[in-house]
């Protein structure tokens, strides 16, 4: 009902001189309608409509991808970029559609109004293109992350802090070392729990409230440091790079260039030829 708000308040507006009208000030309004108080009014909520929602657009994505930092070990989060890039190009199409709604309301040329029109209809032509070409080569992305996951700062109000979680952590590090579940390329919080027999919250809590780590930079790091072993180990010299990334748990070299970078400063051939040279 909030969305339609607008949308009534705008009929509402419409009915004095529109809808309730006599028959001779309807037609003196029809002759320059656009610059009429109430199509004005019309158009400004139905903008300012717009920009709220591309605001609120950003901060549902900004709440997604931390629920995936917080829950996810996957090294692509192709649904939040994705779903960013789309917005981003809405809002630049919005942008264009206000330039053009601002010349229809200045003294400027038609010929210049006309043009913005046909940028503006080329843009969204392309965006749709560009929309459903994404979608067939990529139905994974519509998968998403699930909404009703809470953040650790939610469970945290729920049950409150526990001396238990630092038990969990000395536990969860030794699970790590010896069992190695950071392999599996799709390793989530869940997955983790289900395996140490531990309720999902109570491990979201030990790593991303008491480690102060989210669960995707702490995974990545155990991966990190067997990729830096691979890299290094001398018996195994003829490995590539794919093969260490794809061996210690990633599933694209981008995102094993990046996570490796952001853990040493380097990528993983800089890092190789280093050791190799020292």
């Amino acid at each position: 009902m909030w969305h339609l708000l607008p949308f009534v308040i705008g009929n509402i507006v419409m009915i004095p001189r529109f809808y309730m009208g006599k028959s001779e000030q309807i037609a003196t309004i029809s002759l320059d309608v656009i610059h009429t108080w109430e199509v004005i009014f019309m158009h400004i909520s139905m903008h300012i409509q717009s920009i709220y929602y591309y605001i609120m657009s950003i901060v549902v994505l900004k709440r997604a991808k931390n629920i995936f930092f917080e829950n996810h070990s996957n090294n692509t989060i192709q649904a939040y970029k994705w779903l960013y890039q789309i917005v981003i190009f809405w809002i630049i199409i919005f942008t264009i559609a206000i330039i053009k709604n601002i010349l229809k309301y200045s003294h400027v040329e038609t010929t210049i109004f006309s043009n913005s029109q046909v940028v503006l209809i080329f843009a969204i032509l392309l965006v749709t293109c560009w929309y459903i070409l994404k979608a067939l080569n990529n139905p994974d992305l519509f998968k998403g992350v699930d909404s009703k996951t809470k953040l650790t700062k939610d469970l945290l109000e729920e049950i409150g802090k526990n001396e238990e979680h630092q038990n969990i952590i000395g536990r969860l590090r030794i699970f790590m070392e010896e069992e190695k579940p950071f392999l599996n390329p799709s390793l989530s919080i869940r997955n983790l729990a289900h395996q140490m027999k531990i309720a999902p919250r109570e491990l979201s809590i030990a790593i991303n409230h008491d480690l102060n780590q989210h669960f995707f930079d702490f995974v990545n790091e155990y991966r990190i440091k067997r990729a830096m072993n691979l890299l290094t180990d001398k018996h195994q010299p003829k490995l590539t790079v794919l093969e260490i990334l794809y061996e210690v748990g990633f599933n694209s070299k981008s995102s094993f260039n990046t996570a490796f970078k952001k853990y040493t400063n380097l990528t993983p051939t800089q890092f190789r030829k280093q050791a190799l040279n020292s």
